[in-house]
């Protein structure tokens, strides 16, 4: 596994241009920091990540999970998170690489991936994870990113490596977990239709009982179902979602009280209060301080 690693190591600092960078394989970013990061609030979509060297910390809700050579991350719902690389050198710079879960590819494996026969594994609500990496899960990655050598093969070979990488996941500890992104009628498929609509309407009030029939499900279990997916209620998600628009709308220069209105916020003070308490610093300081960094900059832009 370890020559496994060294390769992905050597590839992606081959190809990595900049911190977070598209490559021309559909779906996979890569990763490359020389220095450890302050947390960043984002959106992250439904994904798999690996880190090659380094480490992070994702922060999600109130649960912060470290993953790094030895373990990866999936999420399968859009989460709210606070994430950072906590270990990282110009000697030893971070690397990683992320696929962006296609829920169309996973439903196209079922029917040839037996479920989960541990009992409970299919059913799990939780929207996250963080499992061992194992050699088997590196080597299509692996063939995956040698695929930027030779830019021409990647429209035949790519989609077929994707699918390798996705059967390994739902063969491994977090299958159960990936099934239910591809099942319409899965307890989390239920919360992702309830989050679309609060990532599409986050400014406008949000009434649990419409959101709870627009998942299907009493608005007791919703409530339950969503904070088991995301490790938030649905009230704590919006809030996320706003602040985070917000500091969007800071930087580009808007002012503190237009850009707390803009985004759903009926009171500046609550508006100046909660963002205080999400970013450690009153609006207007925040993105002062921000303008400054244009690698932080680069990424916010880059997330939005």
């Amino acid at each position: 596994m370890q020559d496994q690693l060294n390769s992905l190591r050597e590839l992606v600092a081959r190809h990595a241009a900049g911190r977070r960078f598209d490559t021309a394989i559909p779906r996979v970013r890569v990763y490359l920091s020389e220095e450890t990061t302050l947390p960043l609030p984002s959106v992250y979509p439904p994904s798999h990540c690996l880190v090659l060297q380094g480490a992070k910390e994702v922060m999600i809700g109130e649960q912060v999970l470290r993953y790094d050579p030895a373990s990866y991350f999936t999420a399968s719902v859009e989460l709210p998170a606070t994430g950072r690389v906590v270990q990282a050198s110009a000697a030893e710079p971070y690397l990683g690489v992320a696929l962006v879960l296609a829920p169309e590819v996973l439903a196209s494996l079922l029917a040839d991936v037996p479920a989960p026969a541990e009992p409970g594994t299919g059913t799990g609500a939780a929207g996250f994870a963080v499992s061992p990496v194992t050699p088997q899960l590196l080597d299509p990655w692996l063939r995956l990113l040698r695929l930027l050598e030779t830019p021409q093969d990647i429209p035949v070979l790519a989609p077929l490596l994707e699918r390798e990488i996705l059967y390994r996941l739902l063969t491994g500890p977090q299958g159960g977990m990936l099934r239910q992104i591809a099942l319409a009628d899965s307890r989390l498929s239920q919360v992702r239709r309830a989050v679309g609509w609060i990532r599409e309407h986050y400014d406008q009030p949000l009434r649990i009982d419409a959101l709870a029939d627009r998942a299907g499900m009493s608005p007791a279990a919703f409530h339950r179902h969503f904070k088991a997916a995301t490790a938030m209620s649905p009230l704590q998600y919006q809030k996320r979602l706003r602040l985070q628009q917000a500091r969007r709308l800071l930087i580009a220069h808007a002012d503190a009280a237009g850009a707390g209105f803009a985004v759903g916020y009926e009171s500046a003070s609550q508006f100046s209060r909660e963002y205080a308490r999400m970013f450690g610093a009153p609006p207007a300081r925040d993105a002062a301080r921000l303008r400054r960094d244009e690698a932080v900059l680069a990424e916010l832009a880059d997330a939005a």
